[in-house]
């Protein structure tokens, strides 16, 4: 499958430094950042740098070194933030929308993750 990815959506603005974020955590391959609308005490986005819309074309297309940085990443910022079960957190919830059925707001893949309280079921209804 493939994806056109929109060389001017919000996350890509960002990359460039077109708009601002609140970085926590930068590498080659990655951006982290503080989500501006959070949902739970602990909200980031883990983004890769690479133009990809969603997880299966990350997975698919990105480079072995992109998947590796990203995946690790993640994992040093969930320690980082205090909500890795395997840091002696309590745990957090990871959301990554692909496509018009999941409501992926922002054509660029990323995961948020959630953490820092109870977050209820997954899906009501």
């Amino acid at each position: 499958m493939a994806y056109d990815y929109d060389d001017d959506n919000i996350f890509a603005k960002i990359l460039r430094g077109d708009i601002p974020s609140e970085p926590v955590a930068e590498t080659e391959h990655t951006l982290v950042f503080r989500d501006i609308r959070p949902q739970a005490p602990v909200h980031l986005l883990v983004i890769p740098k690479g133009k990809y819309v969603a997880y299966d074309d990350f997975a698919a297309n990105a480079s072995a070194e992109e998947i590796v940085d990203f995946h690790r990443t993640f994992a040093k910022v969930c320690a980082e933030a205090g909500v890795s079960p395997g840091a002696g957190g309590a745990g957090f919830r990871t959301i990554g929308n692909a496509g018009p059925d999941a409501i992926q707001e922002v054509p660029h893949f990323h995961f948020h993750i959630l953490g820092g309280r109870p977050l209820g079921p997954l899906l009501a209804g």
